[in-house]
């Protein structure tokens, strides 16, 4: 197919998605969006609205929840090209995404590539469907940034594992179905090379979930307990004493995940620009009142818009056969942007973002005010969350500029 074709049938695709999405999306189901209208799967899944529903099932239904993933396991069997252009329309109708789940963005791309077909059927259309909730077990109390020192342990007992020990930081796990943990199944030699992935259901006998306060007065993370859990074979992905491979793919999309926290954070049902607007207000020539916020609301407007089209030529730059680094750089950059922009919000807002608790009605300014200051210091874990800022920019230097140790 010549180029001409090509670009043909992707105008053509994008009219088709536009039209699609236009017709198929409620007004009510559009950006932005809180943390309590987001739809999570899981065995005891909730609907905040019967729009949220609706939306949900007509997005499934085109197997548009996982468009990129085959059509046997739940997918629409999109190309990357056509999965980019799906995204790119879901964005400029600021369409909300009608389901979250780290099974779409982390463990099923991990499935897909080293899952036996048996895991895959299993696991992947439940996925898609919203039917089960999953988190990730990486982290240990003593094992972050240094996470091939885990010392959880998967003991071969014939037909099955036995699992004990803990890990922290699993996001959500009280509200989980599933973990997919990364175990010590040798010791002694390297350390990244006794290191198995096994996929845990949360029901079994000897798992318990410790939630963990935040300074945000959030509890999102968890430390969650393994106490003789018996894993059958069968759950182990990969090859035994190889989860490392595994785990270093599954990073690769976390980061990129949080590389565009910007597009799916929860937040203020307003703007930056709508909040300086409301309380800084504007002057006799129509400008910001206020020249300094004015300068930092261009620059958090310049650092998203140079953001989305660093990934954009990331994307054609692939699709070129060129290789390059950037997606190295992302996760960092996009994280401290978040961060960023966080700052100039409680900036904006002045001591109008001290308060902790909504003091007005929903979709009033007041009522996002715990959204500020809790979004605030919750941001703090993007430096954290999907490898360290410190473990990054070590893995920049030494990878990407190829400085000296």
């Amino acid at each position: 197919m010549d180029a001409h074709s090509s670009l043909e049938q992707d105008e053509n695709f994008r009219q088709e998605v536009h039209n699609w999405l236009l017709a198929n999306c409620p007004p009510s189901q559009r950006w932005p969006i809180t943390a309590a209208e987001q739809v999570w799967g899981g065995r005891n899944r909730t609907f905040p609205s019967e729009d949220a529903r609706l939306w949900f099932e007509r997005m499934q239904g085109k197997g548009w929840t996982v468009p990129d993933w085959p059509r046997e396991y739940g997918g629409a069997g999109l190309s990357e090209r056509q999965t980019r252009i799906l995204e790119q329309e879901l964005k400029r109708l600021r369409c909300r995404k009608p389901l979250y789940d780290l099974g779409i963005w982390m463990l099923g791309p991990a499935l897909l590539e080293f899952g036996s077909e048996t895991q895959k059927r299993e696991h992947l259309p439940r996925i898609a469907a919203g039917e089960v909730r999953w988190c990730q077990g990486y982290s240990e109390p003593g094992a972050g940034s240094d996470l091939a020192s885990l010392q959880m342990r998967a003991d071969d007992c014939g037909d099955h594992f036995l699992v004990n020990g803990s890990k922290i930081w699993t996001t959500k796990a009280d509200l989980a179905d599933w973990i997919f943990c990364l175990v010590r199944t040798r010791q002694g030699g390297i350390k990244q090379q006794g290191i198995s992935f096994l996929l845990i259901d949360m029901d079994n006998p000897g798992v318990s979930v410790s939630p963990i306060s935040l300074i945000s007065g959030e509890s999102e993370f968890c430390q969650t307990f393994f106490d003789n859990v018996k894993v059958p074979k069968h759950n182990l992905v990969g090859k035994l004493h190889e989860g490392w491979s595994v785990a270093k793919a599954l990073l690769k999309h976390e980061r990129k995940l949080m590389s565009e926290v910007e597009i799916d954070t929860p937040g203020p049902s307003f703007t930056l620009h709508e909040a300086a607007d409301n309380y800084i207000g504007r002057n006799s020539d129509g400008k910001l009142a206020d020249l300094s916020l004015r300068d930092a609301l261009v620059k958090n407007d310049m650092r998203f818009k140079a953001l989305a089209l660093t990934h954009g030529r990331s994307y054609e730059e692939k699709q070129a056969g060129i290789a390059n680094a950037i997606a190295m750089i992302m996760k960092y950059a996009g994280t401290e942007a978040q961060k960023q922009k966080e700052e100039v919000l409680l900036a904006i807002l002045g001591t109008q973002a001290l308060g902790w608790e909504s003091r007005g009605e929903e979709g009033d300014f007041n009522s996002d005010e715990l959204l500020t200051a809790r979004g605030w210091l919750y941001s703090k874990i993007l430096s954290i969350a999907g490898g360290s800022t410190e473990v990054q920019l070590n893995i920049i230097a030494k990878r990407i500029l190829e400085l000296p140790d």
